[in-house]
């Protein structure tokens, strides 16, 4: 791959060990590609996997590790073969960052299934056989492929949580059918991940039952983000008042639950999709079989989905809850996060406070 320009030095907080603590680190972009995009980062939104590589969670972190892939900046160099985007443009970078694009998966803009593996953001192995570094830095250098278009309208703090967040849910409940007005949906669990599925829902005209167990939740969910109804899980009458009656649940859940008493609660034929990570999935073969119903599981989306979910917001005026922190609230910003303390999703003012 022919390149031009010189590579420069980028400013970023990376984590040196298990820790995880993050610390201001210098290292080198590599120079920009013919197909690339030179993007000035703005913003980054903070997820629960930059806590998993920064502590090295699974056991496969390249240190030093910085973190981040939910990244909105301008562009501020294009490649001499990019067609698609113009130095000014708003764009964003989501969790991967390259694929073999020639795969089946790559040739249907599904390039987070590609068959060789798509390359990670960040903590992944590049073409070049660098490891990719994430937002939590000054820019970042992308084949324009891996990049979406952000109206200029849309606030780019906004955007960042969409490119993981956001696409993670709006990804399955397009490929489910979850977009039909009328239908009802349950969402279980109301962080980053649940409050969009939230959003997407009543955007697409569903009736939304939120569950969650804790009561202290409700209010949030019903006068903040707009649900319909809120359910503790725990409560069992209240389980049981709503057997049969969803047509589609969304789990958001990565905490350890039980499978059977939700799955109890979809109508037959109803689909039960898994976008959280517990550590493990069990539930009876009858809840399954008693109504044809289908439980599946998804992770990002390809290309084609992140930028058709982008337009969608913009058109539709669907914004994350965020809170906005500078670099130096990372580590307690990661912290928080582990705690669940956030309301719904940290985004790191890059822009303004990287120096």
């Amino acid at each position: 791959m022919s390149s031009q320009g010189v590579a420069e030095d980028c400013v970023g907080w990376a984590a040196r060990d298990e820790s995880g603590v993050l610390s201001p680190h210098k290292f080198s972009r590599r120079a920009l590609g013919n197909e690339d995009l030179h993007i000035k980062i703005t913003h980054c939104g903070v997820c629960y996997a930059d806590v998993v590589w920064t502590r090295n969670l699974h056991r496969d972190s390249m240190y030093p590790v910085v973190p981040g892939h939910e990244i909105a900046g301008i562009v501020t160099k294009v490649g001499s073969n990019v067609h698609s985007f113009n130095v000014g443009d708003h764009v964003g970078v989501g969790t991967y960052v390259s694929s073999c694009r020639d795969c089946e998966y790559c040739n249907d803009r599904l390039e987070v299934h590609c068959t060789k593996g798509s390359v990670y953001t960040f903590n992944g192995v590049d073409f070049d056989g660098t490891i990719t570094k994430g937002g939590y830095s000054s820019y970042i250098v992308v084949h324009e492929r891996y990049c979406f278009m952000i109206p200029k309208s849309y606030p780019l703090a906004s955007a960042a949580p969409l490119l993981c967040a956001g696409i993670t849910v709006y990804s399955p409940m397009v490929r489910h059918k979850m977009n039909q007005p009328g239908k009802s949906l349950g969402v279980i669990g109301l962080g980053g991940l649940g409050h969009m599925a939230v959003k997407f829902g009543k955007a697409f005209g569903l009736s939304v039952t939120v569950f969650s167990t804790s009561i202290s939740k409700e209010e949030e969910a019903l006068s903040l983000l707009g649900a319909d109804k809120f359910v503790v899980s725990s409560n069992q009458e209240e389980m049981t008042a709503l057997a049969k009656s969803l047509d589609f649940i969304i789990d958001t859940a990565s905490g350890d639950h039980p499978f059977d008493p939700y799955l109890s609660l979809l109508k037959t034929y109803g689909v039960f999709v898994l976008v959280g990570v517990p550590s493990e999935v069990k539930f009876s073969p009858v809840s399954l079989v008693i109504g044809s119903k289908t439980v599946a599981g998804s992770i990002t989306g390809g290309t084609k989905d992140i930028q058709e979910m982008i337009d969608f917001c913009a058109a539709n005026g669907i914004y994350p809850n965020i809170e906005l922190i500078p670099i130096e609230y990372a580590n307690e910003a990661l912290e928080r996060l582990i705690n669940k303390d956030v309301k719904y999703r940290f985004v790191i003012d890059i822009e303004n406070s990287l120096k």
